[in-house]
């Protein structure tokens, strides 16, 4: 496992964005843990969020232009991940959408930069993948090139059908997904630390049940 990505889940765990337990999920399955991105909620965790975000897009190698942010919990992801980026000598343009469109003032249906070129889209997680595709959308009516999305944690878990969400949206729209990291991540952070023994037998059992065959 690459060092940020154990880093990163070690990081969640402190921050208590990412807990163990019983929680039912939307699909009405009972995971063993529950993952918040929320509760990255002051400067030095989304900080270090956003540092996280750039080693993964970086560690990617996929080539993009600018960086965009789905309303409303990829707007600071997006500006965070921007401003890491440009610590590390990569200086690219962002921008964000409105839920609604402002008719007055600058106007439209965006903030920051124009849409140009290849955008990378940065998220919290992928669920049903609504705001990938409403993103999607809006890029490519702007004439950019969707060209990849960014998340901060893959479940790897199945949905209605065989595929991941990740996978779902990798397969409808032939752009890669690139995650911080995944549930195989967390089971090789668990695997490793002592006193998890039991949160691992539980997360490995949900893995063998509800995951992907294929990450």
């Amino acid at each position: 496992m690459s060092s940020f990505r154990q880093d990163f889940i070690r990081f969640a765990v402190q921050q208590k964005v990412l807990c163990f337990g019983e929680f039912k999920t939307k699909a009405g399955r009972l995971s063993p843990y529950f993952f918040n991105a929320g509760l990255f909620n002051d400067g030095v965790a989304l900080r270090n969020l956003s540092q996280f975000y750039a080693q993964a897009i970086l560690a990617s190698g996929v080539p993009f232009d600018m960086l965009f942010g789905p309303a409303y919990k990829g707007i600071p992801l997006a500006a965070g991940t921007a401003i890491a980026l440009a610590e590390q000598g990569n200086n690219v343009p962002y921008c964000y959408n409105r839920k609604e469109s402002k008719d007055h003032g600058e106007g439209g249906t965006t903030v920051g930069a124009a849409l140009q070129g290849r955008v990378l889209i940065i998220d919290d997680v992928i669920s049903a993948g609504t705001s990938v595709r409403e993103s999607i959308e809006l890029i490519r009516a702007a004439g950019a090139q969707p060209c990849g999305v960014v998340i901060a944690l893959d479940r790897m878990e199945r949905g209605l059908g065989e595929l991941s969400a990740a996978q779902e949206v990798q397969s409808n729209y032939d752009i890669p997904v690139i995650s911080i990291a995944t549930l195989d991540d967390l089971l090789g952070y668990l695997h490793s630390e002592a006193g998890m023994m039991q949160n691992l037998s539980a997360v490995q059992s949900y893995r063998d049940r509800y995951g992907v065959k294929n990450g």
